[in-house]
């Protein structure tokens, strides 16, 4: 049952794209379609033979030429229509007419497959929207966070920008976005490149994927290799153009975020970081005890050549020549803790390894850095969720003897990464600035369909595909067909110089301190989910919101700016805009909840916020919101990029091959993974001498940018968990997924009580479905079953009487029983709600009084070959 479960949400045996849960607050991905194509198999590894663990269908799709419905004449054939267009040396050849009708089929079914972008063309630009409305949403959002003379302070503040420069940058801003793909985009890739601390839980996300349903696939060897040819399919699909484009109700979505995803590094450089990316990538790094391994999967047509069998085979020899030295020793030279450096010192760092008069050391970092990914098998089997989480994200910190010997040293930072634990669980760890949760939401959940098709397969052998085409089975290939690649594993063996080893060191001593400074902790509430919360009326995703807010003002007696990014992907080159939760709705929510009101007032308060939450969600995945736009303006102003006129570069960051260019914008901001509120300097490197206008100085706009509660909605049953460091210092990072009968968080903070945060939300939980309990509302619980509805009515007017004694049954585990708290009191964790409620006049009084005023071009075998024949 666990595994037609899991079939049935993760795909869709319909000819469109449907669409799931999103990182946005749409909260929708598209589930691929399935294909009457068949895959391959090699689930079976030992069981079935090689012949029959790979098999092509081939499927040609013959055109059909329909008669017209009025005109009365018929179109003609292809054979007609190709024996008129043909040269008269072809009409006298019948061999060569057959010859060109059949490419020319090829062409139109090769035309018909490439559906990746298709809609990229006649997606429109995110609009910029007129000044007063933007500035209208500023003074709403920021109003809750504020007291009454903070406000109108504010207030003066926008009026003045509004009469003065504001309009100036506003018509500077529309005319540079006529020369640009998307209005934001530059300045987006600025803030992000431009941030100089380490990107480990600070901008890098995670992804726990679900278990994979597969029997055979209980071991880290064979999931980390089914993991590789479910990604190799994909990456496939994706730079044949075979790939599905998203859709959203129908509405395309921008697919450009996956020519980011794969062969990209983020490179840093004196002056900031780039991305850079290999598009005709075909190897995979894999690392395993801090040491470094790749081998070619891919020929140059993007064709695996790899089993998942030869992978197995890989992927044992390198674990064991990884066990072969201690790992103390190789903790010494974990090349791979330096991505976790601070910008600037890993850029000193790669410059040392780059111009070193040993040419080693730089070729195994392009080979690093052009990989398609990096496969990471742990040394470790982590048991709670929350352990795996925090493996997932950063790692575990272990010292051994004064050695770091934990898993944190076993990463490459600046890559998209596939983590795979020793006891099987797997996870994903991706660069942030190319990419959003969306994008490699879709491809975590293509990949995890793809196994259980895959295994499908191996029961049924007419089970659908996902893909419109596969490779072809690489044991019946002509060896001369794979070109020059190199299947058997390489081990980078590194030079170890001392700077590279002071460096390291200092490194990995920073990253434990890093470590140790964030806690996590895990929530999976399966008392209910998105079906139960959609029975009471209200939106699954704004009633979560509201679970967070109450919980942080249970704690702490106030509301503080909260985060939620709305997908923008409808646009050309879309990522997000800000949605801020708090408003004056959550604000009269909080203290209603909070306060010994009746159960109606209190739901009815609910209903209230999320109603306005849900408006405010819409408005903004419209890119209608306040945050982009007044950070575009603030960047056109502190840079003063349009001085000289509207032409400007748009390298949005990136470089392919060997060439590196500064990204436009330099050095200096921040930036963090809810928004961009950098402090960059001008492009010429000077600081603005203009002064800062009013709005951009004044405490509104320190508080919109500095986020309490960032947290994202991410997920579908191909995951399990998903999260982010916290990204303010007294802050909480809050990733979660709402499946349709449970509700997945993952809370993250520098140790702000973080278990007792997931308590309190544990607890709302529970206490909101006690006060429709109280309000006698009419809710069938997801574990209702047609029968139970039945002997429901019956209780009314019984036929006959039950004999025995009836049996309460409960919902599933994690709601509320006998011996929990189900009523009033119980969120607080021994405070009633009146301890709050008579506080909230006093905690007023006092806010009011605290306000007085490089790639390489010709490769060689790099790296010692390992002996295949001794594993």
């Amino acid at each position: 049952m666990a595994f037609l479960r899991s079939l049935l949400c993760c795909i869709r045996p319909s000819a469109t794209h449907s669409a799931t849960q999103t990182t946005s607050t749409l909260n929708s991905v598209t589930s691929p379609s399935t294909s009457s194509t068949a895959a391959s198999s090699t689930d079976q590894l030992e069981d079935l033979p090689v012949a029959a663990r790979k098999v092509e269908t081939l499927i040609g799709q013959k055109a059909h030429i329909s008669q017209m419905p009025i005109r009365l004449f018929s179109m003609p054939s292809i054979d007609e229509k190709l024996a008129k267009d043909a040269d008269p040396s072809v009409k006298a050849d019948p061999a060569a007419l057959k010859a060109l009708q059949q490419q020319q089929q090829k062409t139109e079914e090769a035309n018909k497959k490439k559906m990746t972008f298709s809609y990229q063309d006649n997606l429109p630009k995110l609009p910029i929207q007129d000044l007063d409305k933007t500035l209208q949403n500023y003074l709403e959002v920021v109003r809750p966070l504020q007291t009454h003379r903070e406000h109108q302070r504010t207030i003066a503040v926008v009026r003045e920008f509004a009469k003065t420069v504001g309009p100036v940058l506003q018509d500077k801003l529309q005319k540079y976005s006529l020369s640009q793909t998307s209005y934001i985009e530059q300045f987006w890739y600025d803030s992000y490149l431009n941030y100089d601390n380490p990107v480990v839980l600070n901008l890098n996300p995670f992804f726990l994927l679900a278990d994979d349903p597969t029997p055979a696939r209980n071991n880290q060897i064979t999931r980390a290799a089914s993991l590789v040819v479910s990604s190799l399919a994909f990456i496939r699909a994706l730079r044949r153009e075979e790939l599905p484009a998203d859709t959203v109700r129908g509405t395309p979505l921008c697919m450009y975020q996956f020519t980011r995803l794969f062969g990209a590094a983020r490179i840093p450089t004196e002056n900031g970081c780039l991305m850079q990316t290999d598009e005709k990538a075909r190897h995979v790094v894999v690392m395993c005890r801090s040491q470094f391994y790749w081998f070619d999967v891919m020929d140059d047509n993007s064709d695996l050549i790899m089993s998942e069998k030869d992978l197995v085979h890989n992927l044992q020899a390198i674990m064991h020549d990884a066990m072969e030295t201690p790992i103390q020793e190789a903790a010494r030279s974990a090349v791979g803790v330096l991505s976790t450096e601070n910008r600037r010192v890993w850029a000193g760092m790669r410059d040392h390894i780059l111009n070193h008069e040993d040419n080693t050391n730089r070729e195994c970092l392009q080979i690093v850095d052009s990989a398609l990914f990096v496969l990471c098998l742990d040394d470790s089997s982590p048991e709670s969720l929350a352990e795996i989480s925090t493996n997932m994200l950063c790692g575990s910190s272990v010292i051994e003897k004064g050695v770091q010997v934990g898993t944190c040293t076993n990463r490459w930072y600046d890559k998209l990464q596939i983590i795979v634990c020793k006891n099987g669980a797997a996870g994903i760890n991706f660069e942030h600035t190319g990419v959003d949760g969306h994008t490699v939401l879709r491809f975590v959940s293509d990949v995890y369909t793809d196994t259980i098709l895959r295994f499908a397969k191996t029961i049924h052998g007419g089970s659908p595909s996902l893909w419109a085409s596969v490779s072809p089975d690489p044991a019946k290939r002509d060896p001369e067909s794979f070109g020059n690649v190199s299947t058997t594993p390489h081990k980078l063996e590194w030079t170890m110089v001392p700077e590279l080893s002071l460096g390291l060191r200092f490194a990995e001593t920073r990253l434990a301190d890093l470590i140790n400074q964030n806690e996590f902790q895990t929530l999976e509430f399966e008392g209910y989910g998105s079906n139960y919360i959609k029975t009471m009326g209200f939106s699954p995703d704004a009633y979560v919101q509201m679970a967070f807010q109450a919980s942080y003002y249970a704690l702490y007696g106030r509301v503080e700016c909260t985060y939620e990014p709305a997908m923008t992907k409808q646009f050309l080159h879309g990522r997000t805009e800000a949605i801020r939760t708090v408003s004056q709705e959550v604000v009269d929510f909080v203290r209603t909840f909070c306060e010994d009101a009746p159960a109606k007032a209190k739901i009815d308060a609910l209903k209230a916020a999320c109603e306005r939450h849900v408006q405010r969600t819409r408005q903004c995945s419209k890119g209608l919101g306040q945050d982009r736009h007044l950070y575009a303006l603030y960047c056109l102003w502190q840079r003063g990029i349009l001085d000289e006129g509207c032409a400007s570069p748009s390298v949005d960051g990136y470089v392919s091959g060997e060439e590196q260019e500064v990204p436009f914008g330099s050095p200096g901001g921040q930036s963090m993974i809810s928004e961009m509120s950098a402090t960059a300097s001008t492009g010429s490197g000077r600081a603005v001498a203009r002064d800062i206008p009013a709005i951009f100085a004044d405490s509104a706009w320190d508080k919109l940018n500095t986020t309490i509660i960032s947290t994202s909605n991410c997920g579908n049953p191909a995951l399990r968990m998903f999260g982010f460091g916290p990204v303010s210092a007294d802050g909480f990072g809050i990733g979660y997924i709402i499946k349709e009968d449970s509700i997945s968080v993952c809370v993250s903070s520098k140790h702000r009580q973080t278990k007792r945060f997931v308590d309190t939300l544990h607890s709302y939980m529970q206490d909101v479905r006690y006060l429709f309990k109280q309000l006698n509302r009419k809710v069938v619980s997801p574990s209702t079953t047609k029968a139970r509805e039945a002997e429901t009515r019956q209780a009314a007017a019984p036929l006959k009487t039950p004999k025995g004694k009836e049996i309460i049954t409960k919902m599933a585990s994690g709601t509320s029983s006998p011996s929990e708290s189900d009523g009033e009191g119980g969120m607080l964790g021994g405070y009633g709600y009146f301890d709050v409620g008579s506080l909230n006049k006093l905690l007023s009084e006092k806010e009011e009084e605290a306000t007085a005023g490089q790639q390489v071009t010709t490769r060689r075998s790099i790296g010692r070959k390992l002996p295949l024949a001794d594993y």
